[in-house]
């Protein structure tokens, strides 16, 4: 079995957003997983992560092997502050 990151698609018809997900390679894209560690809504401006970093780690170390979307949004969550200023409205 080999274990992927990758994203589930949720949302509506243009409108989505994504779990990331840690799942069998073989699963379908929105089917079963092995646990859900983060959203990533690319509609909202900036775009919104939240990922459970102890969990993608520990995935990682575990030989998970992340898509290529994924890594990039774990690149850009670890380049953001912890605890962004919210703009006010």
């Amino acid at each position: 079995m080999a274990v992927v990151l990758r994203l589930s698609r949720a949302g509506t018809h243009k409108a989505p957003f994504y779990h990331v997900v840690a799942t069998d390679s073989r699963n379908a894209r929105d089917g079963k997983y092995l646990e859900d560690v983060g959203l990533y809504d690319p509609t909202e401006k900036p775009e919104r992560i939240e990922l459970k970093a102890e969990r993608v780690e520990h995935w990682l170390k575990a030989g998970a092997r992340p898509s290529p979307t994924v890594a990039m949004v774990i690149k850009r969550a670890k380049k953001r502050p912890e605890n962004p200023d919210k703009p006010a409205k």
